[in-house]
């Protein structure tokens, strides 16, 4: 159990059925009246957030979220499957789970898998992938001198705006947050 006078950012509790996460939080002690805490808290499972306030001695169920390391093994129709390191078990997860930064994610790539009470709710992919273009216009010389970009096709399939420089075979760094170029590498 944690009270709402126990809150600190990061804590998770349910509330209402929901599983709740402290953003922020301040106690609030009015010169009138009762002390209260005021919080925004965050919907783990849907992402929604909201402001709100609590009596200091209210007391919750505390929800431990689990995050784990898994290796994206392959995919079959709708369903993909991440591989647990430590028990080499295999666990589906429904495409609608995953975000549109997953586009950018290969077969045996490490994520970080979200569940609570067994039931996967979310997948990070890593902050940076690198990975082949597979396709793209060829570059000329003397291209490297202005910031225009053009469309190219990684191996994964998905599409991300590069210099003009770049050519195909060549391996890129990608931001799989905002889906941008961010630097050619070796390899």
């Amino acid at each position: 159990m944690v009270s709402a006078g126990d809150f600190r950012n990061g804590v998770t509790f349910e509330w209402d059925g929901k599983v709740m996460q402290v953003l922020e939080f301040q106690h609030v002690k009015p010169g009138k009246g009762a002390a209260f805490v005021r919080a925004k808290v965050k919907n783990v499972i849907t992402g929604a957030v909201i402001e709100t306030s609590f009596n200091p001695s209210d007391k919750f169920e505390s929800a431990f979220v689990e995050r784990r390391d898994m290796e994206y093994s392959y995919n079959d129709g709708d369903l993909y499957y991440f591989m647990d390191q430590e028990t080499y078990d295999l666990v589906p997860v429904n495409r609608s789970i995953l975000s549109d930064s997953f586009k950018f994610v290969k077969e045996n790539t490490m994520c970080n898998v979200q569940s609570y009470k067994g039931k996967v709710f979310n997948v990070d992919p890593p902050n940076f992938v690198d990975l082949v273009v597979s396709a793209t216009d060829p570059g000329h010389k003397g291209d490297t001198a202005t910031n225009v970009l053009k469309p190219a096709t990684v191996e994964t399939g998905a599409e991300v705006k590069v210099p003009l420089f770049i050519s195909e075979g060549e391996k890129i760094r990608i931001d799989t947050r905002s889906g941008e170029y961010m630097e050619r590498t070796k390899g």
